[in-house]
Order: C-alpha cells, then structure tokens, then sequence
C-alpha cells in the first residue's frame, strides 16, 4: 500500500512541487482507499480459498495456507485499525468548539 501512495501522486514531494485541487486530491484519496479495501478483499478471498483446497485434500501445501491467512489476517487489522483512527480523529474535530 505504501507504493501506491506514491503511485498515485501523495507522496510528500508531489504534494509539495504543486499545488492539487481540493476536488483531485479527494478523488485520489478515495480511488486509493478503494484500492486498499480491495486489496485486503482479496487477500481474504485468496486465503480462503487455498483453506478450501487444503480441506478438500488437494495438492497445497500447509505453509501456503498459514501465510496466505496470516497476511489476510494483518491486512484486516491494519483497515479495522486505519478505521478506529478515522473514526477516533472525527470524533475530536467535533467536540472542538468553533
């Protein structure tokens, strides 16, 4: 996820050499966002499949399944963290008095 912050234009040396319109900064932020979720998306899906494979007793091997799932399960965490921060920051900026 990190490269992708610089792929799409918000690295701190982008954002510092010009100046983004509010209205494209958004629009990055969100198609990075949706990127993210859908990466962490198929992360579960990959990792559920192979648990699948290795139920049914196909050709997989246990090592596979356990990173596969180990990295579904840091990626779910890290959003659910990255959310609770959102959600924690938001909270804040409303108790702030004008």
């Amino acid at each position: 996820m990190v490269d992708g912050v610089s792929r799409i234009g918000l690295a701190p040396a982008a954002a510092a050499s010009s100046p983004a319109k509010p209205a494209a900064v958004q629009k990055q932020f969100a198609a990075f966002f949706k990127e993210a979720l859908n990466n962490v998306n198929n992360a579960q899906i990959e990792a559920d499949a192979l648990t699948e494979k290795l139920v049914r007793g196909e050709n997989v091997q246990l090592h596979d399944v356990m990173i596969a799932a180990q990295k579904a399960s840091i990626a779910l965490q890290l959003t659910i963290e990255i959310r609770n921060k959102a959600v924690e920051a938001y909270q804040e900026m409303m108790r702030m008095p004008l």
